[in-house]
């Protein structure tokens, strides 16, 4: 693993395969918010859900521009959290009868597999910062 112009690569997948496969999870939120019925607690889930499921690649994004590998680690810690957050608004709209588990088993696997990959991530730049407390940046003076 190495860090990239964008995080950390995880096995075969690049930061720039990283971001793509968080955008197209932030459109798959959008059209299943998009979906639901038209009351106000599937309104006010649905955008809890659409803030939660679009902050992951936006925030993925601003981890590929950490200056460091502390900030790169509270970049993905947020990401991490949305991540999160995005499946616990999908369990609940299943729970709650809104809408069938069956219209979101992918949407969901996909989130936990984002999250495993970020989880992932940010084990290993702790890891690295173990190893070597100095930064890759260093100060020009």
């Amino acid at each position: 693993m190495r860090i990239a112009d964008c995080g950390l690569r995880i096995e075969s997948m690049s930061p720039t395969e990283m971001k793509s496969r968080t955008k197209k999870f932030a459109l798959r939120i959008i059209r299943l918010s998009q979906s639901l019925p038209r009351d106000s607690v599937s309104s006010i889930l649905g955008r809890q859900l659409i803030r939660s499921g679009t902050s992951v690649g936006a925030n993925y994004r601003a981890s590929c521009r950490a200056k460091s590998r502390p900030d790169f680690i509270s970049k993905m810690n947020i990401v991490e959290e949305e991540c999160d957050e995005a499946m616990y608004w999908m369990e609940l709209l299943v729970e709650a009868g809104i809408i069938r588990e069956t219209k979101v088993t992918a949407l969901m696997k996909e989130a936990d597999e984002i999250l495993a990959i970020v989880v992932s991530s940010i084990t290993t730049a702790r890891t690295n910062i173990r190893r070597n407390p100095q930064s890759a940046i260093r100060n020009l003076q």
